[in-house]
Order: structure tokens, then C-alpha cells, then sequence
């Protein structure tokens, strides 16, 4: 796929920023045009690998954001991007859409900036252009507070109803013990970009070697288009590269066998990237149609193994709307399987974030009300004998 990839947010950009890093590094092609949007400026500096002139700074002139982010309130990260809509509209003007195939908008959920105004952007999007427009959010742990589950379920319900599919990232199942917080961060962004790039840039490689079933944008954009909440899978193994010529100094029964054992490491690799740590846990059978992607190089990639695999995944996913493609990486020294689940309905995590959004919300408007009736009884004079001067 060819895409334009857009950052709002502190949370967003980082991947985003991750995502180019990790394209360069494998010779991928997949981000055409990016952009990042922040309210912040420090955290507009972050980034990496994204150029200076694809950065936006919105709200800088707003009485409450001034350049220094929102603090964490979506209302005001969506207001300050309505505000200057107009601005986000003229530098999207600078991205060439004939040149790419779809739009994606990665945002935090948690945060402010992300959940408030990344909607606004996609929403805008959606006006501009026909071309299909994805969301890529995280959501919230829970160890992060009441505050950023309440952004992100009342965000996530823009986001899954505006964009064309929504592909889930869970910080509480990516978490591991022992790290800082921004270690944590850190590795989760490099996770996330490896499996979103492996996925969606299949197909875009040297001409020079075509898999034997290659995957095309067309392939990954039927899979998205039922819209709705969408996993990923990811699992990786490392490979031989053996001289030229190796295989016939065997007999036909060891090549036999060595390819019913390539078969079974393929099987092996897509049931590890299905069993292992998903974006978001879900429920595997409530995906509406899934997709496959081996990348590495053809030599690692058995036919047999192929086949097997999506017989494997039509049967967890229980449909038969399963696509499995190559994507051939020469010089890779690694075979990674990407599968994509796209529209699962059973995902518990964020029926957890829900609940955790309504506790919230009701334990807020318990201690504004609360606080209220301080600062009343605290200037207001016991015998009322005092008026105030307005």
C-alpha cells in the first residue's frame, strides 16, 4: 500500500515517527506523505524522522492550550482543532492523494490532544477526500488513571463510527514489569510499527522478486472495508541462508521432508502470531474476515506451509474470508508472519475501558459537585451580612 500517514497528539506522532524509522530500516515504502499535529511544542520536537515542515503546531494562540498542550482535556483538544481548522486543511492540501491508497490517522486515546482532536481531523478527511481513511489508536491501561479511559471511550466512539476500520493497540496487554514508564512506551511504538508496516506494505518491493502469491493494497483494503475494531498478530523466526545449489546435494525423500518441515514452521509461525500478544486480545472466531502476510525471503516461504496455515485460521476465525500473500524480503535474515483480524466484536478490553470511563465520569461530577459547595461555604459570610460588590 501506498499511505498517508498522520500523527495527532504526543502518543500518535511517536508512532508515526516509529513507523518511518522502521520502513527506512527494511527498505519498505509504505508512508508516502506524513504529517504530525500537536498541540504541544516540546512534544512537537520529539519526533525523529519526520521532516521539520510535516509538523503542525494547532492551538498556540488558544486561551487554554498557548502552546503548551491541553492538560489532558479532550473537549479543549477538539476545540482547538476546530478552531484552526482551516490551517489543517491547507497542509493537507500539500499531500498528493493520487499518489497514495488510503489515509491513516494514529492518535492516543488517553491523552487529550489525541482523543479530542484527532476526530476532528478524520472527520475533515472524510469531507476532502474519497479514498479510504483508518484509524491506529492506543488505548489507555489501567493504570493510567480514570481521566484517559474516559477520553478514550468517548473518543473510541468517533473514531470507530468515522473512519473505515479501526485498528486497536492495547498499552495494558503490552505492558511488561521492570520497565520505566517511557521504556515501556518506547518498546510498545516500536512494536506497533513493526506489525502495522509489515502488514499494510506488502507488495511494495524491488519488482526484482515477486512472490509466487503476491499481496497487493487491493487484498488489504477488501479485509479492512467491513469497518469496525481490527487486531493484529504478530510472530517472527530468524532463517538460514544457504549457499546456492543446496538442495541437490540431497535425494528427492530428505527434500521431501525438509519441505514438510518448512510447512510445519509456517503453520507454527502464523498460530504463534494468533496466540501470542494481539494489538487487542479478542476473540479470535468474531472476526468478520482475516488476512495473512509472510514476509522474508521466498525461499523460507513454503507453499504447503501457506495453505496449511490459512486452513488453520479459516477454522479459528470460523470464515472462510481468508486471503494469505507473500511478501518477498530478499536480504531479510527473518520470516515474519502479520495477520490481520479485522472487525472482531468480542474484545473484552474495551468493554473493561467503558466501564472504567462510567465510574469515572460519575466520580468527577461527585467531586465537582463536592467542590462546589467548598468554595460557597468558604467566601460566603455565615450571617449573610456582607454584599458582594457586583
Amino acid at each position: 500500500m501506498k499511505l498517508a500517514t498522520i500523527g495527532v497528539g504526543n502518543a500518535g506522532s511517536k508512532v508515526i515517527d516509529r513507523m518511518v524509522e522502521f520502513e527506512q530500516a527494511t527498505g519498505r515504502d509504505l508512508c508516502r506523505h506524513t504529517l504530525v499535529i500537536n498541540t504541544a511544542r516540546t512534544d512537537l520536537a520529539k519526533p525523529k524522522h519526520v521532516p521539520e515542515d510535516r509538523r503542525l503546531l494547532i492551538g498556540e494562540t488558544h486561551k487554554k492550550a498557548k502552546g503548551h498542550g491541553v492538560g489532558g482535556d479532550a473537549a479543549v483538544g477538539a476545540e482547538v482543532a476546530q478552531t484552526e481548522i482551516d490551517e489543517i486543511r491547507r497542509i493537507f492540501d500539500d499531500v498528493e492523494i493520487h499518489e497514495v491508497d488510503a489515509i491513516l490517522v494514529a492518535a492516543g486515546l488517553g491523552g487529550g490532544t489525541g482523543s479530542g482532536a484527532a476526530p476532528v481531523v478524520i472527520e475533515e478527511l472524510q469531507k476532502m477526500y474519497d479514498e479510504p481513511v483508518y484509524g491506529l489508536g492506543m488505548l489507555p491501561g489501567k493504570y493510567e488513571g480514570g481521566r484517559p479511559a474516559l477520553n478514550a471511550a468517548r473518543s473510541l466512539q468517533s473514531f470507530v463510527n468515522k473512519v473505515d476500520n479501526f485498528i486497536a493497540f492495547d498499552n495494558d496487554a503490552w505492558r511488561s514489569r521492570g520497565q520505566t514508564i517511557e521504556e515501556g512506551y518506547e518498546e510498545m511504538n516500536r512494536e506497533l510499527a513493526t506489525r502495522i508496516v509489515t502488514l499494510l506494505a506488502a507488495g511494495e518491493v524491488d519488482e526484482s522478486e515477486v512472490g509466487e502469491n503476491a499481496m497487493d493494497s487491493s487484498d488489504i483494503m477488501r479485509t479492512l472495508e467491513v469497518g469496525g475494531v481490527s487486531s493484529i498478530g504478530y510472530a517472527s523466526t530468524g532463517v538460514d541462508t544457504p549457499d546456492d545449489g543446496l538442495l541437490s546435494r540431497f535425494s528427492e525423500a530428505e527434500v521431501s521432508e525438509m519441505e514438510s518441515t518448512d510447512a510445519a514452521k509456517i503453520k507454527g509461525l502464523v498460530r504463534r502470531a494468533v496466540n501470542s500478544r494481539l494489538t487487542v486480545p479478542c476473540d479470535v472466531a468474531s472476526a468478520d474476515r482475516a488476512l495473512i502476510i509472510f514476509a522474508g525471503p521466498s525461499s523460507e516461504i513454503s507453499r504447503k506451509g501457506v495453505e496449511s496455515a490459512r486452513d488453520w485460521l479459516e477454522q479459528e476465525t470460523e470464515t472462510v474470508d481468508v486471503l494469505a500473500g507473500d511478501d518477498p524480503r530478499p536480504n531479510s535474515e527473518t520470516l515474519a508472519a502479520a495477520v490481520l483480524l479485522s472487525n472482531v466484536t468480542e474484545t473484552p478490553r474495551i468493554k473493561e475501558i467503558q466501564d472504567q470511563a462510567v465510574d469515572a465520569q460519575n466520580t468527577i461530577e461527585q467531586q465537582e459537585a463536592v467542590r462546589e459547595e467548598e468554595i460557597e461555604s468558604l467566601i460566603t459570610d455565615d450571617n449573610n451580612d456582607l454584599d458582594p460588590i457586583v
